[in-house]
């Protein structure tokens, strides 16, 4: 049942183009074969689609995703920030991706949540793995996504109901406050 609404969360996540407009229907038929709290809220967020012009809504999502970095839909940002080190992880889902059949174009980065939920789609117990070590930055993400009141928070919500319940929320309260790691580059300690 995860693989199907990571798929769908997955095309909720990428850019509203026609291309996942006319697929609205479709998304409809799948969240709802899903269990209430991974189905829920995803059928909100497609009726919100569906309601809203096309224009509108891909203004939506560029300033959401695109101009809030709280909203950043790259997972390895909220870790690492834009360090060498983000660099590193982000090889390494590239390589772990390759190593079973999904091969990125160079367009795509490995860490989009739309590619991660993409990739566990496809291969569940990996894709969980990887989900959950971005957990804090999901979580952290959604909770921004609800303070905004942005409609995609349900779509987040979604992916929320798929994953293990979060130990501790002392992991996401630490990033929160601290942010993304910074370059250490000619700093002397």
């Amino acid at each position: 049942m995860n693989a199907r609404a990571w798929q769908a969360q997955s095309l909720l996540l990428g850019y509203p183009d026609p291309v996942l407009l006319e697929r609205l229907d479709l998304l409809t038929q799948a969240a709802s074969t899903l269990e209430t709290a991974a189905g829920a809220p995803l059928l909100r967020f497609i009726e919100h689609a569906r309601n809203t012009p096309p224009t509108q809504l891909a203004a939506d999502y560029v300033a959401t995703f695109d101009q809030r970095k709280r909203c950043c839909l790259y997972l390895t940002y909220y870790a690492y920030g834009d360090t060498r080190n983000r660099g590193m992880a982000l090889l390494k889902l590239k390589q772990t991706y390759a190593a079973d059949g999904l091969i990125l174009g160079d367009d795509e980065l490995s860490d989009h949540l739309a590619v991660v939920l993409e990739y566990a789609a496809a291969m569940p117990a990996r894709g969980l793995a990887v989900l959950n070590d971005h957990r804090a930055g999901l979580e952290l993400l959604r909770l921004a996504l609800h303070d905004m009141r942005s409609p995609w928070a349900d779509v987040l919500e979604s992916v929320s109901a798929t994953l293990p319940p979060l130990r501790s929320m002392s992991e996401v309260a630490k990033l929160a406050a601290q942010g993304p790691p910074e370059e250490k580059v000619g700093t002397y300690r």
